[in-house]
């Protein structure tokens, strides 16, 4: 097998070499890939109920493919569990290898799946079980590209944590990319039939490419130099010593987690079921400001080289918890364009979707680091992203307040910003101690 020798940094200074930006582009790539998998869900998620989980009533359609998002997320602690277990008990390689090809067998499965006129509940119990599998998969996916990068180049760690993080969200560009290509060049007769079948494909395809690139990576440096010293069981020991720690991580991640479910994901279904917005218009408007909260990613992580990321989050979350209601506001009243309005979110939420990660994995030691950042991150976005659309639908249907789904982001860009508050004083794992 072809192997790849870690070289992240220059020895004289603090810049990443080809070397180190090959590994943390690889390492980045499966979560691109992952996070559209994951993401097209929500994208295709009116075709999907019309198709797999069919109601005499729309609204009570929309919210069982919508509960059928948030199963998927109740899965991934479970996925982070066990597959940080493993990373952080026998390394990180072998983990970020199997989670990518199982999480695109399923991706493909999906986009095979029977409607329920060919098979009734059966099919929509097997969409539901093929999401699941994608949820524990994506588990430890993401918490181990974060772990990866950092230990693989820790005098970095805020720039290349915005990088994961920006491919990420460009998984995220690529959903929507995808759902509107297909609505433009397929027959719109076909689009709910066919075109969220040829985006969960295209998914998978994907994966599996990525599964075959990444066999070259190495494990990190970080883990070999303690691999004697491994922890048995990561899980009990971050319990008994960091339980505080996996605290401040959820609440860290409150407000990321939620703009991302309702922004990413709740998004096309609400411009285009609820307000009635142009469906292409507004999946348009949205590739746009996802492209835009991508650079804004990695320009937070850029810029967290110079101030504390800890800053840059707390501003990030106060924009977020000042201007969730007026931006809803706007979009109901369409007294703004918008694409612009959909830019300048992206751009508010690149400050905390962007520093979060790089404090996230400051919160723990390189012995537990894969186990303590999967658990705070799958819970966080299991309460706060993943049930996100299914609470802001029924915010609407049980308040009829279009822009109500503003009260779900504010407080949880208020639970993010008290989270920070602790993140001094309980972090210094990787940015004091490779300052």
């Amino acid at each position: 097998m072809a192997t790849m020798t870690p070289a992240p940094t220059s020895p004289a200074s603090d810049r990443i070499t080809p070397a180190g930006w090959r590994i943390v582009l690889l390492a980045s790539l499966g979560g691109t890939l992952e996070f559209y998998d994951f993401v097209i869900f929500g994208v295709f998620a009116r075709d999907i109920a019309a198709a797999v989980f069919p109601s005499a009533s729309p609204i009570a359609s929309l919210m069982a493919s919508f509960a059928t998002f948030a199963v998927g997320y109740l899965a991934r602690p479970f996925g982070g569990i066990v597959l940080a277990h493993y990373g952080d008990r026998y390394g990180r390689r072998t983990v970020f290898l199997w989670s990518v090809f199982v999480m695109s067998a399923a991706t493909l499965g999906m986009g095979l799946v029977p409607s329920y006129a060919q098979w009734g509940v059966a099919a929509s119990l097997l969409m539901v079980v093929l999401r699941l599998l994608q949820g524990f998969c994506l588990g430890g996916e993401l918490p181990g590209a974060l772990t990866y990068v950092v230990e693989t180049a820790p005098r970095i760690a805020p720039l290349v944590c915005g990088v994961v993080f920006a491919c990420v969200t460009m998984g995220v560009a690529a959903a929507t990319a995808v759902s509107l290509s297909v609505r433009t060049w397929l027959d719109p007769a076909l689009v709910p039939v066919y075109g969220w079948r040829i985006a969960f494909v295209i998914g998978g395809l994907g994966g599996v490419l990525s599964f075959v690139l990444r066999r070259s990576l190495e494990e990190s440096s970080e883990f070999e130099k303690m691999r004697s010293l491994a922890s048995r069981q990561p899980f009990v020991e971050l319990l008994r010593t960091h339980r505080t720690h996996v605290l401040i991580g959820c609440a860290l991640i409150a407000g990321t987690g939620c703009f991302n479910g309702l922004f990413f994901s709740h998004m096309p279904a609400y411009l285009a079921g609820v307000l009635q917005y142009d469906p292409k218009q507004a999946v348009f408007a949205q590739t746009v400001g996802v492209i835009a909260s991508a650079i804004g990613i990695f320009l937070t992580g850029w810029i967290g080289d110079r101030i504390p990321p800890r800053y840059l989050l707390r501003t990030g979350v106060t924009l977020l918890l000042v201007f969730a209601y007026p931006f809803y506001a706007a979009l109901e009243s369409r007294s703004v364009n918008l694409t612009l309005l959909l830019v300048l979110a992206g751009l508010a939420a690149g400050l905390t979707n962007g520093s979060f990660a790089v404090l996230l994995t400051d919160l723990f030691p390189t012995r537990i680091r894969f186990t303590g950042v999967a658990l705070g991150f799958n819970v966080s976005f299991t309460l706060f992203s993943g049930t996100a659309p299914l609470v802001a639908t029924s915010l609407i249907g049980g308040t009829g307040q279009m822009a109500s789904p503003a009260f779900l982001m504010m407080a949880c860009a208020l639970i993010a910003l008290v989270g920070s508050l602790w993140v001094e004083r309980y972090g210094g794992n990787v940015i004091k101690a490779h300052s």
